[in-house]
This record gives C-alpha cells, sequence and structure tokens, in this order.
C-alpha cells in the first residue's frame, strides 16, 4: 500500500483526471476507427470519411457500374463478371501503390467475387446483387436486436465519438434519441430491400433499375442516413456543457 505522505502518491492522485480523460479520447478514437466512423476536427462525425472518401465511394460503386454497363453492351454474362472483378481487382493493386490498408479494397473484391460466383453458376444476371440483400438483411436483425437489448448500435458508436463512453445508458432520453438514431440507420436498409427485391424477382427485365436503384441507394443513402441519426442523436445545449466541464 502506498502511503498518504508519498509524494508519487500526491502526483499519481493529480494526473488521475488528466491520464483518464486521454484514456476515454483514446479509446474514442480507436472505437470509432474500428467502427468505420471518424471524427472532422470539430468533433463531428466526418460522414464522407466514414463512407471511405471519394476513393471508398468509387470503390463501392464502379464495380456495379461496370457490370452493368458491360451486360448492357455485350449480352455476355461472364465477361461483364470478369470486368466487374477487374474493376475491383484494380482498386487493390491501387491501394498496394499508394501504400494504404487494403482492408475496404479486399472486402469489396471478395463481395464481388462471391456475387460474380452466383451470378455465373445459376446463369442469372440478377443474381450479381443477390448477396446484397442477406448483408442488409444480417445489419437490420443485428440492428433491430441491439434496439431491443438497450445498447443501441447508434450509441454504441456516436456516444464514442462523441466522447461520451457509455455514459449515455445512464440516461433514458440519451437511450431514446440513441435508438431513434439506429431506427433511421435500419430504415434506411430496410428501404433497399423494399425497393430492390420487387425489381430482383422481374428477373432480367428489371435488372437495369434493380443495378440503378443499388448505386443510388449504396454509399449516397447511407451517408445521408448516417448524417441524418447525428443530427437526430445530437445532445442538448445543457448536456454538452456538462459534458465539457
Amino acid at each position: 500500500m502506498t502511503s498518504p505522505n508519498n509524494p508519487d502518491s500526491e502526483g499519481t492522485a493529480k494526473r488521475g483526471p488528466v491520464s483518464e480523460s486521454a484514456s476515454v479520447a483514446e479509446l474514442a478514437e480507436g472505437y470509432a476507427v474500428k467502427a468505420g466512423l471518424h471524427r472532422s476536427s470539430d468533433g463531428r462525425v466526418d460522414v464522407l470519411k466514414t463512407a471511405g472518401g471519394m476513393q471508398g465511394i468509387a470503390e463501392s460503386i464502379l464495380p456495379g457500374l461496370v457490370f452493368l454497363v458491360a451486360f448492357t453492351v455485350t449480352r455476355e454474362l461472364t465477361l461483364s463478371l470478369v470486368a466487374a472483378l477487374a474493376a475491383a481487382a484494380v482498386f487493390t493493386v491501387v491501394r498496394l501503390v499508394q501504400r494504404r490498408p487494403l482492408t475496404q479494397a479486399l472486402a469489396g473484391i471478395v463481395g464481388v467475387g462471391i456475387s460474380a460466383w452466383l451470378a455465373n453458376t445459376t446463369g442469372k444476371a440478377e443474381d450479381f446483387y443477390v448477396p446484397g440483400f442477406f448483408t442488409n438483411a444480417a445489419y437490420i436483425a443485428a440492428m433491430v436486436l441491439s434496439i431491443a437489448l438497450r445498447w443501441p448500435i447508434a450509441g454504441l458508436l456516436f456516444g464514442f465519438v462523441r466522447n461520451e463512453g457509455l455514459e449515455w445508458r445512464k440516461d433514458p432520453a440519451r437511450v431514446r434519441a440513441y435508438r431513434l438514431g439506429t431506427w433511421v440507420i435500419v430504415s434506411v436498409l430496410a428501404l433497399r430491400l423494399i425497393v430492390q427485391v420487387p425489381l430482383y424477382f422481374l428477373g432480367e427485365p428489371g435488372l437495369a433499375a434493380l443495378a440503378t436503384t443499388r448505386l443510388i441507394m449504396g454509399a449516397p443513402l447511407y451517408i445521408l442516413g448516417v448524417w441524418v441519426a447525428w443530427l437526430l442523436t445530437k445532445p442538448a445545449a445543457a448536456d454538452r456543457s456538462a459534458a465539457h466541464q
């Protein structure tokens, strides 16, 4: 046990709050980055960077766009799938050249690979978009479960970006706000399925509309949904003042 008269004990006590604050800040930053969220210099969520920046958005859009254009022009499924895979592979090479993390590019090429394999196996071009339906459904299930358990995903993500840690769970008003924010993101994902699944069941005649809505309702709609959720979960002025005291 350290003696109360030990000068080191007093020094540690003085440094404690500062160290704790630094630790919380580091935890907030690390958690946000791992979750794919980024803060701007003024402490707000950087929605564009969260979506991967312009390069990340291009990585998510171009393979599907290349597939659509190639299939529309050639009507050759195999050729179109190879073109989409090549587009995804190009981004991986670009990141290698830039010496940037490959996580997003590799995830993209794996996703395109699974989609291409399924479409090639069934021989149906529209099946290129089926894996995305299951991904959306899985995210919806996880977020709805988080709301039911009173650990809404928006709170876990935005709470750390705002340096609230998990303190927001002690405030019923903040829990309600983060539940609402999570429902906004769920609505974005659900809207994708509501619009796109019927187009899928139209078969090849609905392919162009399915591909177009997939592009529009991908990164652009995601960015909008995250931004709306961020605004709706904004703490009251009094809460923000207390948090900075």
